[in-house]
């Protein structure tokens, strides 16, 4: 799980290799600097929490938090608070990859992981056997996935697709990291993805093998 993380958006802040405590005092200590943003990027790392990441923010000189990537870090900050567990998901609506549109929306009464990848990333390529493996056991027990792809090219998407047998149904707006849906879901990392609720719902972020397994036997008895 720990190598899934290669693949993110803001990858030349990841060259200098910190702690988490390290990063926070860092932050602390340079409030009045905008390189202090992508500090707080880096503390949340794939797991972000919003709270911790919020109260960061909130430490920096208003003049930092009203510069401009100040203001893209906080839409990114309501979209972790916007898709946290018991919130309710938004929207998706994307081409398929008949080339018509199909939104999160048409999955409604059903548990659906929404699994955020590319055909470019080799650790979600890595991950793909995986998630074969459990949408067959679970894709008769009102389980789907909806992949999201962060790819910018129809032809390497649609063959992806096909070689790694991703049987679910596939969305996107070929954007890359400018995806709609990464925006609206705090994405910066793939791969990755969020569990929701027949009622859409969130119920978890970022489960994979056997952690997302464990989770599914637990909520499709």
């Amino acid at each position: 799980m720990k190598r899934l993380i290669l693949f993110i958006a803001f990858i030349p802040s990841l060259l200098f290799a910190q702690t988490k405590e390290e990063l926070i005092a860092q932050v602390k200590a340079n409030p009045k600097e905008a390189s202090s943003i992508r500090l707080i990027q880096r503390v949340g790392g794939y797991f972000p929490e919003y709270q911790e990441l919020a109260d960061l923010f909130k430490t920096l000189d208003k003049k930092v938090r009203k510069s401009t990537e100040g203001k893209i870090f906080d839409r990114y900050l309501d979209a972790l608070k916007n898709t946290m567990p018991g919130k309710k998901s938004p929207s998706i609506t994307q081409f398929d990859l008949n080339g018509e549109p199909y939104s999160l929306s048409d999955l409604k009464g059903k548990y659906v992981l929404i699994d955020f990848w590319a055909s470019w990333c080799p650790p979600c390529r890595e991950e793909n056997p995986k998630l074969v493996k459990t949408y067959a056991e679970f894709k008769d027990k009102n389980f789907e996935i909806l992949g999201v792809s962060f790819d910018k090219e129809f032809e390497p998407w649609a063959k992806a697709v096909k070689d790694d047998n991703l049987t679910w149904k596939h969305v996107s707006d070929l954007q890359g990291w400018n995806n709609s849906a990464s925006l609206a879901y705090g994405v910066k990392a793939i791969p990755q993805n969020i569990l929701v609720d027949p009622e859409g719902k969130v119920v978890a972020r970022n489960l994979h093998g056997e952690d997302l397994n464990n989770k599914l036997r637990e909520i499709l008895k």
